[in-house]
């Protein structure tokens, strides 16, 4: 394909220039193994190059299946799965330095019965976000029965998802200063050289963690550009016009190629009124033709991009590459 006006619609677009401004900001922050970027962001491995190119080689999965992909793409130097399985037997014979969060008596056991798929691990801790993660009064205990099966314990992890999306900065950092606080605390009965936590809304606020683990910071979304954040929207869905009336006009493109989790997309030149499965009805600023294309920024990409089998790099109007989206699935 030469052209963006060349693509099939809907379709995952990705600017160029932005991407690399994204990165090279984001490597100047967080040199090096500061940084593990969370590839269930992107689900790409390409994109994941980019990121390796970048020095940042350490890299955080959320999936067994994103775990599979980075090991087979040569991207395997570091990987952390930062979500409990029960099923790690799936991860024998990566050729990777693996690690698997645990949480519980049941992870820490099917870790170490996995037959050896897993030698390493991270003491999961809830610090807030009520999602996976032990009481930080239980991660020393978890940590020593882990030893005690012969695992490698090489320290905690711990997600303040409750505080990294605040609009507020300040709020942002007292949750979060809250939040480490008590991942600290776990770290000091745990021990381990790993503080694994943070995300694109913290980055630059988490500084009790010694690996940042952000994502969506590479091609951002509508609901971290609200923070006033130094990255630029480097995604969106190009779609084309399918009808129009005197008030509203509908874009090919709806509930099954948009994340909604974080609320409606945003059209350049446009307000939208709603999403359907297929169709995005918006009230344009100025008069449209059917055929006509527009850009649909998504509020988050992670949900968005799973949505799609690729994305297409593009400077201006020229695709440059075509990557497939290969992490999807589990």
């Amino acid at each position: 394909m030469a052209s963006i006006h060349d693509l099939i619609t809907p379709a995952l677009i990705v600017d160029a220039d932005a991407l690399q401004h994204n990165l090279t900001t984001m490597a100047a922050a967080h040199p090096g193994a500061r940084l593990r970027p969370h590839v269930k962001a992107h689900k790409c491995t390409e994109l994941a190059r980019r990121q390796a190119g970048q020095g940042h080689r350490t890299f955080c999965c959320a999936t067994v299946r994103e775990m599979i992909g980075m090991a087979a793409a040569g991207l395997g130097d570091d990987l952390l799965l930062a979500n409990e399985t029960l099923q790690p037997e799936r991860l024998a014979g990566l050729e990777a330095r693996v690690t698997v969060a645990v949480d519980s008596d049941a992870t820490v056991d099917a870790a170490a019965a996995a037959g050896g798929a897993v030698k390493e691990v991270l003491i999961d801790v809830n610090v807030g976000l009520p999602r996976c993660g032990c009481e930080p009064t239980d991660a020393g205990r978890l940590a020593d029965r882990a030893r005690k099966h012969g695992l490698g314990v090489r320290g905690v992890m711990g997600y303040e998802g409750h505080a990294v999306g605040m609009d507020d900065r300040a709020v942002r950092t007292q949750l979060c200063e809250q939040a480490m606080q008590l991942l600290l605390a776990a770290h000091r009965d745990t021990g381990g050289d790993i503080i694994s936590a943070g995300g694109t809304g913290t980055y630059d606020i988490n500084t009790w963690a010694n690996e940042i683990q952000a994502g969506s910071y590479a091609l951002m979304d509508t609901a971290y550009g609200k923070l006033g954040l130094p990255f630029r929207q480097a995604l969106w869905v190009w779609s084309s016009v399918l009808c129009v009336t005197p008030a509203y006009a509908v874009a090919d493109c709806g509930l099954k190629s948009l994340g909604m989790d974080h609320g409606n997309p945003t059209i350049e030149g446009g307000a939208v009124w709603f999403c359907s499965d297929e169709h995005t009805t918006f009230g344009p600023d100025s008069p449209l033709r059917v055929g006509d294309r527009v850009r649909v920024v998504p509020a988050h990409i992670d949900p968005t991009i799973a949505y799609h089998e690729r994305m297409y790099l593009v400077s201006g109007e020229q695709v440059l590459e075509t990557w497939p989206v290969d992490l999807r699935g589990w």
